[in-house]
Order: C-alpha cells, then sequence, then structure tokens
C-alpha cells in the first residue's frame, strides 16, 4: 500500500510562487514524499548516540544502538488505540518503532565486550541487569509477538526464556526477582481465542450519561468508544503472571488471569503487588483512571492483603489527585513493606486544609493497621529510601511554584532539607544518585552522606556537577564540576570513591563515556563515539542575553550557517516555547549550555543551518503571572518576549528585520500562531501539530486550570483560530494524523487551515500518514524538513520572495 502525504494549499498559482524561488523540491508532484538536500539526509540517516546502561555494581554497562528513523511501513503497522494506549494486535505489545538493533557489554575496568545483533526483522526491547549485575533481561518483538531474552554479561550468551507468549500491551512486562535468576512476567492469557470481531450491524446506540455532579475532564485521546472497544481491551490486556527459572525455563502461573496494571514483586521475591483493572470502564478517561483492586499476593498467586479499592476517577478537580490510596511502591530496604499516599483534602487542591497528603506503610503479613510515616503541607511529588533506610520525601505547591524535600530517619523528627521555589534552576540542589535494587530503586550512601548530580544551572550556563551530601550535618563537599568548556555529567560512582562515570561532550566532540579519577583528573576511555554527522561542524553557536522592555532577562541560543562571515546578514528562523512563571525575578533565568555537542535527530529545525539560514534557538518566551493570572497577559506578554528577540538578532548584525520566521511545534504552534495575529514581526511562521481553539479543550490547557467557563475571555483571547481574519503572513501547517496528546487533536489544524483560507490568507497544509504528535518515519520526516526549508526558502530569502511578489 502507498502512502502519501496530504497536502492542502490555497491554488496551484500559489504553490507556482515557491517553485519561482528556485528550488526544485516541491517540483514534485503532491502525491509523493518529498525531500530534502542530501546534506541532511546524511545527517538524518547518522545513528543516533543513546545513552547507555550501567550495571548496579557498577563494573559493566550496556551500550545501545538503533536504527537512524523507522520506516513508514512499520508505523503502518495494525494499531489498535483502546484506554490511552496503542497496540499492535499483532505482537500484543506497544505499537512502538524505537526498537534497538544491538545490544553491546562492554567491561568498564579492560573495555572487553560482547554483542547480540537483534535478528533480522526483529527489535529489542531496552535492557535492565539483574540485581547482581551478572544477567541482562530484554525483549525481542517479532512480526508476532514478544519473547522474554537473557544475555550473560560474562560471556555474552544470549538466549530466549520464552515464546511468543508475553503480553507487553501494559508495557514493562517483566522484571526480575531478588536472586537474579528468576523473572516474572506477565503472559496473554491461555485459550482466549480470537480477539472479538466488531458486529456487522450494531445491536445497539453507544450512550454516556452522568447522574449529576461536577467532574470535569481535560481532553484525552485514543479512548474507548463503544462496548466492542471494552471487548477488545479486556481481550488484550488481559494478564497471566508467572514467574521463569533461568536455569532449567520452569514457567509457574501466579493466580488467575486479570487486568494487571501494575506488577511488582516485593524486594525479597516473596510477595507481589498488583493492581488490576475493573469496570465499570469509561470513555472518557484512560485506563490510568479506571477502577482498580489493589493486592499484595503470594508467590501462589493467593490474595494475603486487599490494600484498596480504588473508584472510577472520572471526577477528579482541575489539578487534583484521586481520593483512596495512590503512588503504591515497596520500600527497597524492606524485605516486604508497602508504601502509599492517600489525600487529605479529597484530591481538590482548591480546599483549606491543615495538609494534603499522609504517607502510609504496611508490613508483612499485612494484617495490622498502616503507619503514618509523614504528612505533607504541599502534594506529595515522591519519596526516595536511601540504603540505610532513610527516606527524602518531596512535596510541591503550584499556585506559589514552591518545592520542599524532607529527610525521614527512624525514630527522628522530619528535617527540612531543601526548600527553594521550583522555577529556581540556579538554587537547584541536584537529584541523589540512585541504583536499582529489587523492589525499586535506592539512594547510594556511604556512612551518612549521598550523592547528588546536577545540571549546574548559572548565569553563565549549565555546568554539571557531583556532590556528596551529609545527611546529618547537612555539609555539602563539590567532588566533580564540569570544566567551563565542556559539558560533563556524573553517572554513578564507582566502587571506589576515587573515580566515577561521567558523559562528557563538548562543542566539537560527541558524547562519550569516561572513568574520571578525582584525585589527578584524569579521564579513561570507556567508548569510542565519532561524530556521526561532520557536516555540522563548522556551525558556530553562542548563548545571547537581552531584556524585554519591562526589565525580564532573556536568552537564546543562536546558531549560524557553515561559512558564515562577520557582519553578515542572513535569513534567520526562530523556534520556540512559551513557558509560565510566578516569580518575573526567575523567569529570566539561563539554562542550558554552549559547550554541548550539536546532534540533530528527527525533523529538527537545526537542519536549516546546512541551507545558509540562522536559527534563534529556544529563546525566552516566559509568560509571568501570580497564582493563575499568567494567560490574562499572555498575548502582550508574548509580543514583547518575540519583539525583544527579534531586536536581539537585528542588533548583533546577524539578520534583518523582513527576514525573520517564527516556528514552533506544539504549544509552539499555538505560540506561532499567536505571533502573526498579534504582531507583523515575523515573515512567514511555521506551526507543527499545534491546538489553536482552546475552546476544543474547555477544562484547562497547558499550565492553565481555569475553565472556558471561568475565563471565558482569555480563552477567547488567546486562542489564535479566534483571530485567523487578522494573520497576513504564510503559514505552514503541519499535523500527524494519528496525533496522541492531549489537545493537539488533528482537528485542530483542520479548522485553523479552513478559517485561514476562508479568510484570503496564503497557508500550506501538510498531514502525515500514521504519524503521532512527533514524526517518525523516515518518509515522514524527510517531507516535513523539506516543507520547511521550501517555506523558508520561499519567504525569507531574497530569490523566494521576489517569487512571492
Amino acid at each position: 500500500m502507498r502512502h502519501t502525504p496530504h497536502v492542502s494549499a490555497l491554488s496551484v498559482a500559489a504553490m507556482a510562487t515557491v517553485l519561482a524561488g528556485g528550488s526544485t523540491a516541491l517540483a514534485q508532484p503532491d502525491s509523493a514524499y518529498l525531500q530534502p538536500p542530501q546534506t541532511i539526509m546524511d545527517i538524518l540517516d547518522a545513528p543516533p548516540i543513546l545513552p547507555a546502561v550501567v550495571s548496579p555494581t557498577g563494573d559493566t554497562i550496556a551500550i545501545l544502538s538503533q536504527p537512524s528513523m523507522p520506516a513508514l511501513a512499520d508505523l503502518a503497522q495494525p494499531m489498535l488505540r483502546l484506554a490511552g494506549y496503542r497496540i499492535n494486535p499483532r505482537t500484543n505489545g506497544p505499537h512502538a518503532t524505537d526498537g534497538l538493533s544491538r545490544i553491546t557489554i562492554r567491561s568498564i575496568r579492560d573495555g572487553t565486550e560482547h554483542a547480540f545483533d537483534a535478528p533480522r526483522e526483529t527489535s529489542l526491547g531496552p535492557p535492565t541487569f539483574s540485581p547482581d549485575g551478572s544477567r541482562l533481561l530484554f525483549l525481542l518483538t517479532r512480526y508476532n509477538g514478544i519473547e522474554a531474552w537473557t544475555m550473560e554479561v560474562a560471556t555474552g550468551q544470549a538466549r530466549p526464556l520464552s515464546d511468543t507468549s508475553i503480553n507487553g500491551a501494559w508495557e514493562t512486562p517483566c522484571d526480575w526477582l531478588d536472586d537474579s535468576a528468576t523473572v516474572i512476567c506477565r503472559f496473554k492469557a491461555s485459550a482466549r481465542g480470537t480477539p472479538p470481531k466488531a458486529p456487522d450491524v450494531p445491536s445497539q446506540p453507544n450512550v454516556q450519561a452522568h447522574a449529576g455532579g461536577a467532574a470535569p475532564i481535560r481532553t484525552y485521546q485514543d479512548l474507548l468508544r463503544n462496548p466492542h472497544d471494552e471487548a477488545l481491551f479486556e481481550y488484550f490486556f488481559t494478564t497471566q503472571l508467572g514467574t521463569i527459572e533461568l536455569a532449567t525455563g520452569r514457567r509457574t502461573a501466579i493466580g488467575p488471569p486479570g487486568l494487571y496494571q501494575q506488577v511488582s514483586a516485593s524486594p525479597d521475591g516473596q510477595h507481589i503487588l498488583t493492581v488490576e483493572v475493573g469496570r465499570p470502564f469509561s470513555w472518557l478517561v484512560t485506563a490510568d483512571s479506571f477502577a482498580k483492586d489493589v493486592t499484595v499476593r503470594n508467590l501462589s498467586g493467593e490474595v494475603v492483603a486487599q490494600v484498596a479499592r480504588v473508584p472510577l476517577a472520572d471526577a477528579v478537580p482541575i489539578g487534583g489527585v484521586p481520593t483512596g490510596p495512590r503512588a503504591y511502591s515497596w520500600n527497597p530496604t524492606e524485605p516486604n513493606t508497602l508504601t502509599w499516599v492517600e489525600a487529605h483534602d479529597g484530591g481538590d487542591p482548591r480546599r483549606v486544609v491543615d495538609y494534603r497528603d499522609r504517607v502510609l506503610s504496611l508490613s508483612a503479613p499485612f494484617t495490622a493497621e498502616p503507619t503514618e510515616l509523614a504528612r505533607t503541607a504541599f502534594r506529595f511529588q515522591g519519596l526516595e529510601w536511601t540504603e540505610t533506610g532513610v527516606a527524602l520525601l518531596t512535596e510541591t505547591d503550584r499556585p506559589t511554584r514552591w518545592t520542599r524535600t524532607w529527610v525521614l530517619a527512624p525514630n527522628q523528627a522530619p528535617r527540612l532539607l531543601w526548600d527553594r521555589s521550583s522555577e529556581d534552576g540556579y538554587a537547584d540542589a541536584g537529584r541523589p544518585l540512585t541504583s536499582p535494587r529489587p523492589g525499586g530503586r535506592v539512594i547510594r550512601q556511604t556512612g551518612d552522606a549521598i550523592y547528588l548530580i546536577g545540571t549546574g544551572a548559572s548565569a553563565s550556563g549549565d555546568r554539571p556537577f557531583l556532590d556528596r551530601l551529609n545527611l546529618t550535618t547537612f555539609e555539602n563537599e563539590r567532588m566533580f564540576h564540569s570544566a567551563d568548556d565542556a559539558y560533563e555529567t556524573a553517572v554513578t560512582a564507582l566502587p571506589t570513591d576515587a573515580t566515577i562515570l561521567t558523559r562528557r561532550e563538548s562543542r566539537t566532540e560527541p558524547p562519550n563515556y569516561y572513568v574520571r579519577d578525582l584525585g589527578t583528573g584524569d579521564l579513561t576511555a570507556v567508548t569510542s563515539v565519532t561524530d556521526p554527522a561532520p557536516q555540522l561542524t563548522s556551525i558556530s553557536k553562542r548563548l545571547i542575553t537581552y531584556e524585554r522592555p519591562d526589565g525580564v532577562p532573556l536568552s537564546g541560543t543562536l546558531y549560524l550557517p557553515p561559512g558564515y562571515q562577520a557582519g553578515q546578514r542572513v535569513p534567520l528562523i526562530m523556534w520556540a516555547y512559551p513557558r509560565e512563571f510566578v516569580d518575573p525575578a526567575l523567569a529570566g533565568q539561563i539554562s542550558g549550555s554552549d559547550h554541548r555537542f550539536t546532534s540533530i535527530r528527527g525533523a529538527s529545525h537545526l537542519l536549516l543551518l546546512t541551507q545558509g539560514f540562522a536559527v534563534l534557538d529556544g529563546p525566552s518566551m516566559p509568560i509571568i503571572g501570580p497564582g493563575e493570572t499568567a494567560n490574562d497577559t499572555y498575548i502582550e506578554q508574548l509580543v514583547a518576549n518575540a519583539q525583544a528577540a527579534v531586536d536581539a538578532v537585528v542588533d548583533l548584525g546577524v539578520t534583518a528585520r523582513d527576514t525573520i520566521g517564527i516556528g514552533g511545534h506544539s504549544y509552539g504552534a499555538f505560540m506561532t500562531a499567536n505571533l502573526l495575529a498579534h504582531s507583523d514581526l515575523f515573515q512567514m511562521g511555521i506551526a507543527r501539530s499545534g491546538a489553536y481553539n482552546r475552546s476544543l479543550t474547555p477544562f484547562g490547557f497547558q499550565d492553565e486550570r481555569r475553565t472556558f467557563w471561568e475565563a471565558t475571555d482569555i480563552y477567547a483571547a488567546m486562542s489564535p483560530f479566534f483571530h485567523a481574519d487578522k494573520i497576513n503572513e504564510p503559514l505552514l501547517l503541519i499535523h500527524g494524523e494519528a496525533d496522541n496528546n492531549p489537545g493537539t487533536f488533528p482537528i485542530q489544524s483542520e479548522r485553523m487551515y479552513m478559517a485561514l483560507k476562508g479568510h484570503g490568507a496564503t497557508v500550506r497544509y501538510v498531514t502525515l500518514p500514521h504519524e503521532s504528535h512527533g514524526y517518525a518515519a523516515r518518509e515522514s520526516v524527510l517531507h516535513t524538513v523539506a516543507e520547511m526549508l521550501e517555506w523558508a526558502n520561499a519567504y525569507l530569502t531574497p530569490a523566494g520572495r521576489s517569487g512571492v511578489q
């Protein structure tokens, strides 16, 4: 079957003006996929640089490889969209195209390695090390199913543990037990027969009803739509739990089949936490909000504890959480202690209460009353455990954007460790270094000290660090700080405190792993990745700073094309994404580093650099206001941000005011359309996978928590669809036909195109078959880049503009 992008434009005459710009790519008929220049294709076809997986023992890494892009035929595989999940009915697993092609095990100490290549027409899933680091566990997906595989670290020998009976519908279907010799998996239910067929003639209408009471729900996609969808959901998502002994291959079933959304073995491997989805199903929310039966079972499948029966969560307040237990997990430092969280405010953030949440625990035999570990004044965000059983509890407050972390030690009162604005990147102390352990992950600990890895954000850009924090005295010691001419992150502390594993890159060096001696500073290479795209070597980039008229500091990364000469003015694309802030003093903080290696994947706007365009990437677009009021002046602030960015690049002498375009993806596309509607700063726009009519997301969007009926004027003012008659610059609209992102339904771009066309605007509308919110297939990516390049050539270059005029 041949797939083609679907393209709508004003007229054949309008297309002819594009062709007059001198480029030949669009000379191909609209019925064919376009291709950008060969230089761009070579960059996109280069293999991606993926992060490695480090073993729990810190002596081995798994290096991952995958193709640059899947083929459109891979995306065109059958797909069922059920309750927020997308599955391939042939494999009974995720409808995924990001599989690995090779897993390479390499010794950090001596560099010896073993590799396993995916057999022809198969793909591999991400591997996990066994608790003792001696084996890898991964999935192998064939055309007709999923298998569980293991690989010996010492020898590289790989072998299957199962046939294609793994049920991957819920994702991550297999995990290790504590003995490193047994895995627990979710299998397809035996003797389930063939999938239910849709009736040729419906026997009933599809009916939804509500008996009253406020039940605001944000917009979701891929929902159940009818009784046949419900039957398909039960068929494909019903799983049989079981264990596999690696030595013998023996498979042992655990309990009856069920809709087990979450399965987690206790640290001692003797109990299983199961979260089983049940009816009633909803056609308005995803399976994550369905009713749940939360139980603890033994390895025979018998229920030994009923933790909770959670009702359907289809009436959760906006910005709130469900009532009843949530966030269930094992304490990885205890053999069989379960923890969870319960809301004290009914899950409603607007309710005034003395505390929001409480954290509970319960240990085997699970017959006593739960123990209260803590209460949080803010909303619970996370709980992490150190190797000695000390907990770090984090809570957040959305209205003030504040976050606090407490130290919970046995028999001690909670102590406040960190207390800061979540918007304050400069004050971020980092995240604890953790390692996997049966039942979860634990924070690495040496004596009373833990390790913290941070990005090191500052006014001069990011400089990653590794700190050692004493949990008794709260004294902090900096063990490593990235040099100011590179970007080097600590990955893990190795068995001796004297060395760490890092991932280092610079403007000219691709990311590679090294062992760094903290005493001498010496580096020993562990990997030797070469530059996959040397075509980008001569691109220059630098961080620029500027201010908007009200004094808010702004910044962005300015990229200049190969061969750029100082003083030369070239056409420029701005690519941005707005963010909300409550504190104007923090809105202008700088993030990122201009010492990172330029790695381009997918349909990136940075590819236009190879064709002579400059790019201002990520110019700050802060929308500032206390509480929920930032969007009250969204348009005014957005235009002020853009005006400041335009002034900055023009004042630098790199471009002219009449050769600047604006673009963005998702909320950046929304921004793009608004800037064209409410300013004359840009000559054209590129808007990908956006939402343009906020009345279609009436119960909130992005960071907006007010409803359409509470803030009708704000929704209308922010919706570029309502102002389509003001857009008089050319706009390129692109959208994936299978977009699954909440709010960005493809109809958003379709209706925006019709509105622009109806008012005589110059607009081109491209839809990509089988593509989701981001674009994956090689054909789609190349076509998208070609469209963007042609649009920029037509409306930003002298030749293109002379053709249009």
